[in-house]
């Protein structure tokens, strides 16, 4: 039986395309959570003010690779400090969240984040949110495996 996590860091693209070269990765959706628009479109998000934040959705076998993992993954997925000037830090849709969907799934995110706080190098601080989960609005069929129909490669160089 497949479990489920969300986690928003930076342009949902790259995250996507990350998540899905993990072994055991099942699915993945992008789309938006966290605000209080119902039913946001793209536009509306990026308008800066509905509180959403650009997200994934993944369908994972716990078998093959476990919660922890999926989060242990996300911290090395984007910069969890967010301190960069770059795209992902100018607007509060490319915030670092994690969406825990259950209690068990809430003591291993603050784990999770406890220790890469813990282990963080970086001359800024890791500022990743662990928020209560909310509805997930898929996002516009265009954006779904965005990298995969551009025939894009992952790269750190290549943003939102």
């Amino acid at each position: 039986m497949s479990q489920t996590a969300i986690v928003a860091g930076g342009c949902f693209w790259g995250m996507e395309a990350r998540y899905q070269t993990l072994p055991g990765v099942l699915d993945t959706e992008v789309g938006y959570t966290g605000g209080h628009l119902e039913e946001p479109t793209y536009r509306d998000v990026c308008q800066d003010d509905t509180g959403h934040v650009e997200a994934v959705r993944i369908e994972f076998d716990p078998a093959q690779v476990s919660y922890r993992q999926i989060l242990e993954a996300f911290f090395t997925f984007h910069d969890a400090t967010l301190c960069r000037d770059n795209c992902r830090s100018q607007s509060s849709q490319y915030r670092s969240v994690i969406f825990p969907l259950n209690g068990e799934q809430q003591q291993i995110a603050e784990s999770v984040l406890f220790k890469a706080k813990q282990e963080n190098k970086s001359e800024c601080r890791i500022v990743t949110a662990i928020l209560p989960a909310s509805t997930f609005y898929e996002a516009e069929k265009y954006h779904q495996d965005y990298y995969k129909k551009h025939n894009l490669m992952i790269s750190d160089e290549l943003r939102c």
